[in-house]
C-alpha cells in the first residue's frame, strides 16, 4: 500500500504538462521501441496509452526518451542466489556468461568470493545488474528465499511453496578407487551399503576388506536426497564438505565407497551399476534426460510466489535456449537439450524386451514393437507419473512444454511422431496393455491444449503394455520406470516428397 502511495505522490507532483507528453521506450537491446503518452511511473513500471492501447513496461528493461521522462536512472538489479554448493558454483558462472552475451551486456567476474557479478550496458557503462551466489544448507536457502533475503535457490528437489525452473540434470552413480577390484554392484547391494547394512566388501562380491563409506554433512542437499530415496539417513562413516573433496578421498582409498554426481566423479572410478534382475543401468545423457536411469539427480531454480524483478525473469527464460544448454554442459552437468538416438542402436532394451517377456507377452506382441522401432528414432523426451497417479511429474510438465514447443516451431517436418505407452509387468497383460493406451491418450489430449499446430502434426498413439521393460519388476523403483510413454520419430513423406528408389 504504501508503494502505491508514494506512486501517487510522485504522479501527482509531475507537472500536468510533462504527463501529457510523448515518450518512447526502447528495449535495452534496441529491437523494440513503443511510443505514447506517460500515464504514470511508480519506481517500476511505466504505464503509457499507445497506438496498441494502454501498456505497462517494467522500468528495468527499457530506456526512456522524451520529455516527459522521470529524471531517474534504471533501476540496477540485484539478482541473489543461494543453495546447493556443488551445483551453484559449477553452472551459474558459465550460465551468467551466456546469459550477458545473449544480452549483449558487458560480464565482469567476481573480484573476491564474497562480491557479485556485474553485468553492464556497453553504451552507458551504467551497472544493470549484480548476480551473486552464496552456497548455504537446504533449510537456511529456502528461509532465505521465503523471507525476501534471496531471488533464487539452487536446489535438487522441488518445494510445495516455491515455484521451480529445472536447469539442468546429473546422475548419481557409486564411485570407488581405480584399484578396487569390484566390477559393479546391484542397486539391491548399493541401498545396503547406503543404509550401513553392509560392513565388508565381501557382501557385496568383494575381498574379505572393511567397507568404509563416505558421504556429505547431512544438511547437505544430496544427503537429504539420498534420506528421501532411501527412508533413512545415509550411514557414512566419513564426511566431507564437499562433492570434490568427497571423490579426492575415496580415489585415495581402495576401500572406500561413496555415491556422487556424474558431475563430480574427479579421479575416482564410477562403479557400474545394475538392478536387482542383472539389467544394466547406465548413466548416459539420453538415459539420464528420459528419466530411465533411477538415479537421476535433477538441478532447480527454485522461486518464491511473489513477483520477480524482470532481469530475474529473463534468466529464467533464458534457461531454456540452445546458449543456455552449452553453457550447463561446460559446467560439467547434463543440459536438457533433447537428444535421439535410432531405436536399433540401444541393443541393450531389445535384450530386455526378450528376456523380461512374460508368459502373457507373445511372439505377435514382440514383432508388433520390433516392426514399429525399425527405422525409428527415440527422441529424450519422456513422460513419467506421479506414484498412483496419472499427474505427470514435474520433469515430464516441463517435457510437455518443451514437445508443445518443438512441434510448433516445426522441428519435426517429414516427421512421424508417435506416443509409445508402456506399462509395468504387474497384474494381467490385457489391463497393462489398456493402462499403457489410456496414459499415451492423456499426453495426447495435453498436447492438444498446449500446441497451436495443425492437428495432423500431432503425434498418434501406440500401447505396448509390459512389452519393453526398462528394469527389474522386483522392486517399485523398477516399476516406475517401465511405467512411461515414450516419444519416436519415424520418416514420413509428404504427397509431394519423393521416396528413395529401391533400385
Amino acid at each position: 500500500m504504501m508503494g502505491y502511495w508514494r506512486a501517487a505522490v510522485f504522479a501527482a507532483l509531475l507537472p500536468c504538462s510533462a504527463m501529457a507528453q510523448d515518450v518512447t521506450l526502447t528495449s535495452r537491446d534496441g529491437a523494440l521501441s513503443v511510443a505514447g503518452t506517460l500515464q504514470g511511473y511508480d519506481g517500476e513500471f511505466f504505464r503509457i496509452d499507445s497506438a496498441y492501447g494502454p501498456l505497462t513496461l517494467d522500468a528495468s528493461g527499457v530506456i526512456c526518451d522524451g520529455p516527459a521522462c522521470p529524471d531517474l536512472t534504471a533501476p540496477k538489479a540485484v539478482i541473489r542466489l543461494v543453495g546447493e554448493a556443488d551445483a551453484g558454483a559449477a553452472l551459474l558462472p558459465p550460465l551468467i556468461v551466456a546469459f550477458a552475451q545473449a544480452r549483449g551486456l558487458v560480464y565482469s567476474a567476481p573480484v573476491n568470493a564474497d562480491a557479485p557479478a556485474i553485468l553492464t550496458d556497453p553504451v552507458t557503462q551504467k551497472v544493470l545488474a549484480e548476480i551473486s551466489f552464496r552456497p548455504l544448507p537446504h533449510d537456511q536457502a529456502r528461509a532465505a528465499v521465503k523471507a525476501g533475503r534471496a531471488e533464487l535457490m539452487v536446489a535438487s528437489a522441488v518445494e510445495p511453496d516455491l515455484g521451480s525452473k529445472a536447469m539442468a540434470l546429473d546422475a548419481l552413480v557409486p564411485i570407488v578407487a581405480p584399484d578396487n577390484p569390484l566390477p559393479g554392484i546391484s542397486t539391491i547391494d548399493l541401498a545396503k551399503v547406503l543404509a550401513g547394512d553392509v560392513k565388508n566388501w565381501s557382501e557385496v562380491g568383494g575381498p574379505d576388506m572393511p567397507l568404509v563409506l563416505h558421504g556429505l554433512a547431512p544438511d547437505s542437499d544430496l544427503q537429504q536426497v539420498l534420506s528421501a530415496r532411501l527412508g533413512r539417513d545415509p550411514a557414512a562413516s566419513v564426511t566431507h564438505a564437499d562433492l570434490r573433496e568427497l571423490a579426492d578421498a575415496v580415489a585415495r582409498d581402495p576401500w572406500a565407497i561413496a555415491l556422487t554426481g556424474r558431475a563430480s566423479v574427479g579421479a575416482a572410478r564410477v562403479l557400474p551399476l545394475s538392478d536387482s534382475c542383472g539389467f544394466p543401468l547406465l548413466p548416459s545423457g539420453l538415459a539420464v534426460k528420459a528419466g530411465d536411469y533411477p538415479l537421476t539427480l535433477p538441478v532447480f531454480l527454485l522461486t518464491p510466489r511473489r513477483r520477480l524483478p524482470l532481469m530475474v525473469r529473463e534468466f529464467l527464460d533464458f534457461l531454456a535456449l540452445p546458449a543456455a544448454q552449452v553453457a550447463i554442459a561446460k559446467g560439467g552437468y547434463i543440459d536438457r537439450g533433447q537428444e535421439s538416438q535410432p531405436m536399433t542402436a540401444d541393443g541393450l532394451r531389445l535384450i530386455n524386451a526378450i528376456q523380461g517377456a512374460g508368459e502373457e507377452t507373445t511372439l505377435a506382441d514382440l514383432k508388433r514393437l520390433t516392426g514399429l522401432m525399425e527405422g525409428a528414432d527415440r527422441l529424450s523426451l519422456t513422460f513419467r507419473f506421479d506414484d498412483g497417479t496419472s499427474k505427470l511429474d514435474a520433469a515430464s510438465q516441463d517435457n510437455l512444454t518443451d514437445l508443445a514447443r518443438l512441434i510448433d516451431a516445426g522441428v519435426f517436418r517429414n516427421k512421424a511422431l508417435i506416443l509409445a505407452g508402456f506399462s509395468d509387468g504387474s497384474g494381467a497383460a490385457n489391463a497393462n496393455l489398456a493402462l499403457s493406451q489410456d496414459r499415451a491418450d492423456s499426453i495426447l489430449a495435453a498436447l492438444k491444449q498446449h500446441v497451436t499446430a495443425p492437428d495432423a502434426t500431432l503425434p498418434h498413439v501406440e500401447a505396448f503394455g509390459e512389452a519393453l521393460p526398462m528394469a527389474c519388476d522386483e522392486t517399485a523403483a523398477g516399476r516406475r520406470l517401465n511405467r512411461r510413454v515414450e516419444v519416436w520419430l519415424k520418416p514420413s513423406f509428404t504427397p509431394t516428397d519423393t521416396p528413395p528408389s529401391e533400385n
